[in-house]
């Protein structure tokens, strides 16, 4: 388990994050989205983020300072694909990894996970925070001392991220783009 493999723990917590799905939790992501426009317009487009929607050559010749190349940078640094995620929910995560500068680590991800727990309130995304028992005594402590705390004043202040609508938001200035939301880039 990834508890005690915290190498693995990226694949098991995404696992994790499928084997939890519930009725209870699309409806919950779905009231967030009905309660804002964007939201609302995000799923009357029923709109959709990979690479027949969003041209990656494109992603990578915008400015240095946009979310789409930061976007772009992230997908590259971690080997993503566009095509990697199925569901929006997936989809938008990427943008949470590229937003926040956090790489695809267990310890990373663990950190993602407290800000979409503190954000979206979906109790799979805080089920995958205990990977944090997992990781060794440095990596463990820096993340609940240093990190957690930012992860949630960051999911608790920000705007429902669900709602974003990122196809929009792909040429808009990243650190422009964090302090509208609501989100800071975590400590290094």
């Amino acid at each position: 388990m990834s508890l005690l493999n915290a190498r693995r723990g990226v694949d098991l917590i995404a696992a994790l994050v499928e084997a939890t799905v519930t009725p209870y939790l699309i409806h919950r992501l779905r009231d967030a989205m009905l309660s804002s426009s964007t939201g609302r317009r995000i799923l009357k487009d029923r709109a959709r983020i990979n690479s027949t929607t969003v041209s990656l050559e494109w992603l990578r010749n915008l400015p240095d300072v946009t979310m789409g190349r930061e976007y772009a940078a992230y997908l590259d640094r971690e080997s993503v694909s566009l095509d990697t995620a199925s569901l929006r929910y997936r989809e938008c995560h990427n943008f949470y990894h590229a937003l926040t500068g956090l790489p695809v680590i267990a310890e990373g991800e663990v950190v993602l996970k407290a800000c979409e727990f503190a954000n979206t309130l979906l109790p799979r995304t805080g089920l995958s925070m205990f990977v944090v028992v997992g990781l060794g005594p440095g990596e463990g402590g820096r993340v609940l001392t240093r990190c957690f705390p930012c992860a949630i004043r960051n999911g608790l202040q920000a705007k429902e991220v669900i709602s974003i609508y990122w196809e929009e938001e792909l040429e808009t200035d990243v650190k422009q783009l964090r302090k509208r939301i609501g989100w800071q880039k975590p400590p290094e």
